[in-house]
């Protein structure tokens, strides 16, 4: 029961939202407005309108002009895994599910992030059910959405 609501409830959000869109965005704003670089350094912060870049039609926020020049020099680095929607999800059921932009994982020099409520926290789900085997099937999920 409890992993049918969890499909129906991601299938839900999925509906509302983010379209074909390669990059989780708002309103055009990449991650809620949170500077993707910010995360590397161990705490994500918002970005600024002041530091913006765009990227992919994408405007992407930063805290700082050392972080949109870092970006600037090499956004692939820093660009979250799945465009930024969940990795949980993506891997679990394929589907693009918004995240909370504080809820997030660096594994090997990658930046995954995570849907997380009150009663939800996939990121517990990714590290209990095995990353390895749902960053697999993530993976591919997300190739499929790029052909």
């Amino acid at each position: 029961m409890k992993n049918l609501f969890l499909v129906s409830y991601f299938t839900l959000l999925s509906l509302f939202a983010f379209g074909q869109e390669p990059i989780y965005a708002k309103d055009g704003i990449a991650l809620e407005g949170y500077d993707v670089v910010s995360y590397f350094e161990g705490t994500p912060m918002k970005g600024e309108k002041g530091f913006a870049s765009e990227f992919e039609g994408v405007t992407f926020w930063f805290a700082n002009a050392d972080h949109l020049m870092d970006f600037e020099k090499a956004p692939l680095k820093y660009l979250p895994q799945y465009g930024g929607f969940c990795a949980y999800a993506m891997g679990k059921s394929g589907e693009k599910v918004s995240v909370n932009p504080e809820t997030y994982l660096i594994s090997n020099g990658k930046l995954y992030l995570f849907y997380d409520t009150l009663f939800v926290n996939t990121l517990k789900k990714w590290n209990k059910e095995g990353p390895e085997a749902l960053q697999q099937k993530a993976d591919d999920n997300w190739e499929a959405f790029q052909q």
